[in-house]
């Protein structure tokens, strides 16, 4: 019965570290954090999210983020036409793919000490761009809220197969700091 106690103590304490002050303090916080939006991140692939988060921008005051949206000349036009000035907004095109969408920016977001993001994207992409945004943002302290665009009538629905993989690599890139679709491609500088 002691050793129950003591594994059940030691448990308590470990976890305690774990969500208070070790690796699992980021989470916490990003989940715990319920400050206002100080950014909108659109996830391109769509011209209605890149209108919706210029829009969104707009009306809440905040600086835009589109990663790997529409061509740079037409996301130009489409957030002049929204009334955005042009240092409030930012072009990304780094990203290839979900994943890309916040690796590829969630060190800079950090830096720049942004703790909590409207998220958007398509209403069939929702589900899956936050379970991989929150495991990659909140492993930064980084709080997500999901601003979903309609799709109707071409929305998709993705497989349980694509959120789980996704939101696997997501967890490999925490741990890791590279993607599993790159892990079987060698490292061209040997790292």
């Amino acid at each position: 019965m002691a050793g129950v106690r003591t594994g059940v103590l030691l448990g308590g304490g470990l976890m305690f570290w774990m969500v208070s002050s070790g690796p699992l303090a980021p989470y916490r916080q990003a989940l715990l954090d319920r400050s206002a939006p100080q950014l909108v991140l659109v996830l391109g692939g769509d011209v209605d999210r890149e209108r919706m988060g210029a829009k969104l921008a707009g009306e809440l005051d905040l600086p835009l983020l589109i990663s790997g949206g529409s061509n740079r000349e037409y996301a130009t036009w489409l957030v002049q036409e929204e009334g955005l000035e042009p240092q409030r907004v930012q072009l990304d095109y780094r990203a290839q793919d979900t994943l890309g969408n916040f690796t590829s920016l969630v060190d800079e977001l950090q830096q720049r000490d942004v703790r909590h993001v409207l998220l958007v994207t398509s209403a069939d992409h929702l589900s899956r761009s936050m379970a991989v945004g929150q495991v990659v943002a909140g492993s930064r302290g980084i709080h997500l809220t999901g601003v979903p665009v309609d799709c109707k009538p071409s929305c998709r629905e993705e497989t349980w197969v694509k959120r789980w993989g996704d939101w696997l690599r997501a967890v490999a890139w925490v741990i890791t700091g590279r993607d599993l679709k790159d892990a079987a491609v060698p490292d061209p500088e040997g790292n």
